[in-house]
């Protein structure tokens, strides 16, 4: 609904992100806050979050699991939490999401190849709809959108702090050769549609 829903189901990708129970989040989440409280003690992370995009709609998450059943423990906490402070946030009842989320195991190179681009140019929907034809009439107007879409992963794989403490970039900065590889292959991307 507005731009402290979104910082705060951000703030719950990382928050939620531990096999340990957590024990009360029902406190407003202050967008300015630089550490959350998870980071004051060692996690136990239920999977590594590699990527995340999140739109007025839906989201989708690009993750690693890194314990027994934990993409599942992890969408539980995660959408039950984020359910229970939008409810009571709105005064409403009842379930947020629709039905269960979708989880597709990624074991085919050419799968795994494409998803960071589909996530991270998802936001295009919002104001470069033509660009899923590959119809884009102003490549750098959609780049400057991008850029300027705070919630997604994007901004810390260009190397701008956003919000760094969600993601482990490690792997895809390594595969894509670093920010300013991955940069440029976004930008190849969008030219080659």
């Amino acid at each position: 609904m507005d731009n402290s829903d979104y910082a705060r189901f951000i703030h719950d990708l990382f928050e939620f992100n531990d096999c340990e129970p957590i024990s009360n989040t029902s406190r407003r989440f202050n967008m300015s806050e630089v550490r959350p409280r998870s980071l004051k003690r060692k996690r136990k992370l239920l999977v590594e979050v590699l990527l995340f995009c999140l739109m007025p709609n839906h989201f989708h998450l690009l993750v690693k699991q890194k314990q027994n059943n934990g993409v599942i423990d992890f969408m539980k906490k995660l959408g039950t939490g984020y359910a229970m402070y939008f409810n009571q946030k709105y005064e409403r009842v009842g379930p947020l999401f629709q039905g269960r989320f979708k989880a597709v195991l990624v074991n085919q190179d050419a799968h795994f190849l494409h998803l960071p681009y589909y996530i991270h140019l998802n936001p295009l929907d919002l104001s470069v709809p033509e660009w899923r034809e590959g119809n884009i009439k102003n490549l750098k107007k959609a780049l400057k959108f991008l850029e300027s879409y705070r919630w997604s992963s994007h901004l810390d794989y260009l190397g701008v702090k956003n919000f760094p403490s969600v993601t482990s970039r490690e792997f895809l900065l390594d595969f894509f050769g670093g920010h300013k590889e991955y940069e440029r292959k976004i930008n190849e991307w969008l030219k080659d549609i």
